[in-house]
């Protein structure tokens, strides 16, 4: 029996990249990476049998026009079966933009920092928390 509205069978990384071009280009990062900026996007499909997977893209990136940057990316697949209960279109936003995200953001973020550490970048934490409800709100109040 399902006690939640969902139930998470499957999480795992897609995908993930790190580009740093050059030692040039890492020894300027890394005067700069204080400047980096965390982004987030969600987007979610349909699979068959009420299953949904949901991507999660965190992307760690350089705002500003300088040439030398690096890149850093993860894709966090989830596989996610949703309670037949749920029929409302708003539901199942919030499941796909909150609950889940809420639930498997540490396991994301840690797996991110890692790449990052491992990129040569040891000292990076991430300052913010990201709010997945006040993202959610955001986007549909």
């Amino acid at each position: 029996m399902m006690t939640e509205n969902y139930k998470i069978l499957a999480e795992y990384i897609k995908d993930m990249s790190s580009e740093t071009p050059d030692v040039q280009t890492y020894l300027f990062v890394k005067d700069n990476i204080s400047k980096y900026q965390l982004n987030i996007d969600i987007n979610s499909r349909a699979l068959k049998n009420k299953l949904i997977e949901t991507n999660t893209t965190l992307k760690f990136e350089d705002k500003e026009a300088n040439e030398k940057k690096s890149h850093f990316e993860i894709v966090y697949a989830t596989i996610v079966q949703v309670n037949e209960k749920i029929k409302e279109k708003d539901e199942l936003e919030k499941i796909i933009l909150c609950d889940i995200q809420n639930k498997i953001y540490p396991n994301l973020e840690k797996a991110f920092l890692n790449l990052l550490h491992n990129s040569g970048f040891p000292g990076i934490k991430f300052e913010k928390k990201i709010d997945f409800n006040k993202l959610y709100n955001e986007k549909f109040n």
